[in-house]
């Protein structure tokens, strides 16, 4: 690899580029800043936007590219592949614009070592959108720097040269970008080739017309697919390291739980026991095997402060929606939380309430990391969606510096935010640097459920005044949560953005065509850790405007979809959110069949939203079933901007739509005396094959930049799951889960 060479002369262009001469491949690292607005209201829109925010990459001679002489080209993605597919997506983007050979592409993860280190990680729906004019600029300079040096190996002027899989042609020539043949090279004989210094172009190099793009936009085969489909893939779970031992960390027993004090107790006389560490703020034991270790950590003498016993009704009050409490992120027209008075005293004002409960991530793959504490460096395998921010973390715990530490990120079994923290990576550490060998510790689901972080609840107010012609006059949305970003960020950063964005991710009303339109959101400092989540607030706030702007429709006696329509203007342009809102509702309409007959006893709902800059809308037909409410069928329209893999975007979109409806049929968390009240998916099901509907995904694209998939259509699915309970039955149902009366 680049990284393996002895010679290396590195030097940084005025542009900010750094190339690495001596090396197989051109390596290429470009940095960018991200900016913080002031006001609120300004943060509330760009955060809502789905903007891809530029990928913050730390400054060194990191290498993105690397060309061996067989021509192979192997791409260094540091966004983390937790199932999205999102080494698919960036590779395509990398070749698409180099004008490699996809055959021959491959892609390693990056680490904190080899390769670009992103300090943004991998959430919010933006890898792709984030990368797509980072990765366009560096493989264009590549194939510019690529096009100048066959210039003098073949002795034609550049223009005359052009670039297809993995070769560089000269115009005419006979050669088909295969093999050997007159007038073309291959990228791996130009960089055999090579003679000095390479040059970064002076001019910003022109990106490849999307009407030639022939891998962006096509369905390639995913390329982590061969390793999973034959277990080589590596999971923090599977990672393993000659002379290695297990640990098992004590864990309080409640969420307030405090160590009070530590000591051995007989731990160090069970079986198989390495090493025992019982610290003030820490206890655990190093073992030869798993099941030794957890053994173990029973037979450690621990005096725990179980805290206050919180109960689910004391979590409830938190939550009540204050008069003037937190803070407008929207404020249209003369929006206000009531709606005039003399509205009110006419009985023109419609209001409703709405909840959802705390939930798990129950990602397939617990906590799980290996380290290996070494004199001079520490090594750290582990399953994070932020492998800077886990550097960082573990040197700031462990005394080190960050240059000390290599994390390397393995594969994810699911992450939806959880996999964001450290936790798992400091106790491995620290019981590696005390056994002094490597040390692997992995998280059971009951720790995934009782000692991790949750989804928060929610509360939700909606008031809206209907016209004489029918239509919304103005409308409000009161919202309350807990912390979903808040937990994580530094008390300067909260304070400029007072509500908590993540909880009120989805929150404001998107419907352009009702004058008046308001939201307030207030964050609850609940004690029960809450935190990311997929989607975040997303599914939770799109449940109450869509369950509401449903109620309003019927209260019109208007078609819920005909009544979305009249409140998105048309005619405000192809790229406007309202047209491209516009566009999904009537394609997952028509794709359903909206106005078509139903058999007996089904019945369809209709709902859309917009996220991360990207448009979804829904139609779910559903029946009731010994009490049961049962979803058939789930037609999907998207809209994510320029699609880079289709496949992907309706892998991601099935996905979603799946756990959405887990969480809108089944999931749900209660606290009782200080604790979870489940720990284990007998107590916490999930959604089966057997609930699971028949979805069908409708790929609309809109613009030339791509915008998020991960997230946008989970939220949907529960409103439009319930409108058509409403629509069947004539019960309105305003709490997740849904559960008929």
């Amino acid at each position: 690899m680049a990284t393996e060479n002895k010679k290396r002369r590195w030097r940084l262009s005025r542009r900010g580029f750094l190339i690495g001469a001596g090396v197989l491949g051109g390596g290429i690292a470009l940095g960018y800043g991200v900016g913080l607005p002031a006001a609120r209201l300004k943060i509330a829109e760009v955060m809502d936007s789905g903007i891809g925010q530029p990928v913050n990459i730390d400054k060194g001679p990191l290498v993105w590219i690397d060309i061996a002489p067989d021509n192979g080209t192997t791409f260094y993605i540091p966004k983390i592949e937790m199932g999205q597919g999102i080494h698919t997506a960036l590779a395509q983007i990398l070749a698409e614009e180099l004008g490699a050979d996809w055959q021959q592409v491959h892609v390693i993860q990056a680490d904190t070592v080899h390769g670009p280190v992103d300090s943004a990680g991998t959430t919010g729906s933006q890898s792709v959108s984030s990368m797509w004019p980072v990765l366009r600029d560096i493989a264009a300079n590549l194939r510019e720097m690529l096009r100048a040096e066959a210039a003098r190996q073949l002795g034609k002027p550049v223009a005359q040269l052009k670039v297809m899989k993995g070769f560089v042609l000269v115009d005419g020539a006979s050669g088909t970008g295969a093999g050997s043949a007159e007038g073309q090279i291959s990228f791996g004989e130009l960089i055999q080739n090579k003679q000095g210094a390479w040059e970064v172009p002076k001019d910003k190099p022109v990106l490849k017309p999307m009407s030639e793009f022939n891998i962006v936009g096509q369905s390639m085969q995913r390329v982590d697919l061969f390793d999973k489909l034959t277990g080589q893939a590596i999971y923090a779970y599977d990672v393993r390291l000659p002379n290695m031992a297990y640990g098992a960390v004590a864990r309080p027993p409640t969420f307030a739980g405090k160590l009070r004090s530590a000591a051995k107790g007989t731990a160090e006389e069970q079986p198989g026991v390495i090493k025992v560490v019982a610290e003030p703020d820490f206890a655990g034991v190093v073992a030869e095997t798993r099941q030794q270790a957890a053994a173990a950590v029973t037979s450690l003498a621990l005096d725990w402060d179980a805290g206050k016993l919180w109960q689910q009704a004391e979590i409830e009050q938190m939550l009540e929606i204050k008069d003037g409490a937190g803070t407008v992120i929207q404020n249209d027209g003369t929006g206000t939380a009531m709606p005039a008075n003399d509205a009110v005293e006419a009985g023109q004002m419609i209001e409703a309430h709405y909840s959802s409960p705390f939930a798990a991530h129950a990602h397939l793959e617990p906590q799980a990391a290996l380290a290996d504490w070494q004199p001079d460096k520490l090594r750290l395998w582990v399953g994070t969606q932020m492998p800077a921010l886990t550097r960082g973390d573990v040197a700031k715990a462990m005394g080190l510096k960050e240059e000390q530490i290599e994390v390397m990120p393995t594969y994810l079994g699911g992450g939806f935010g959880r996999k964001y923290g450290s936790d798992v990576a400091i106790s491995a550490a620290r019981l590696s640097r005390a056994a002094g060998r490597p040390v692997h510790v992995a998280w059971t689901r009951k720790e995934e459920f009782q000692n991790g972080y949750l989804r928060p609840p929610t509360r939700h107010i909606l008031r809206a005044t209907l016209g004489a012609d029918g239509r919304i006059s103005s409308m409000a949305h009161l919202q309350s949560s807990g912390e979903v970003a808040n937990s994580f960020l530094p008390a300067a950063m909260t304070a400029v953005m007072g509500a908590d964005f993540g909880a009120w991710r989805g929150a404001r009303l998107h419907y352009d065509g009702i004058p008046n339109r308001y939201t307030r959101a207030q964050v609850a400092s609940l004690p029960i850790r809450t935190g990311w989540w997929r989607g975040l607030g997303l599914l939770a706030n799109v449940f109450a405007i869509e369950t509401f702007v449903d109620e309003l429709a019927h209260a019109a006696k208007v078609d819920p979809l005909e009544f979305r329509l009249q409140h998105l203007p048309a005619g405000a342009g192809p790229d406007s959110t309202s047209e491209r809102l516009r566009n999904v509702l009537m394609g997952a309409a028509k794709q359903a069949g909206w106005d078509t007959p139903l058999p007996q006893g089904r019945a369809r709902g209709i709902a859309c939203c917009t996220d991360a800059g990207t448009t979804v809308a829904q139609v779910a037909e559903v029946s009731v079933e010994g009490g049961k409410i049962r979803v058939h069928k789930v037609v999907s329209a998207i809209d994510p901007g320029l699609i880079i893999n289709p496949d992907g975007v309706k892998a991601q979109t099935e996905g979603a739509i799946t756990m959405g409806l887990s969480s809108t049929l089944f999931e749900e968390t209660r606290i009782e005396n200080g604790r979870v009240s489940a720990d284990n998916f007998d107590a916490y099901p999930l959604i089966t094959m057997r609930d699971t509907p028949e979805i069908e995904v409708v790929l609309l694209q809109t613009g030339l930049e791509p915008h998020g998939v991960g997230e946008p259509p989970i939220g949907p699915i529960a409103a439009a799951v319930g409108n058509a309970v409403f629509a069947l039955t004539g019960q309105r149902l305003r709490t997740l889960p849904l559960k008929l009366v």
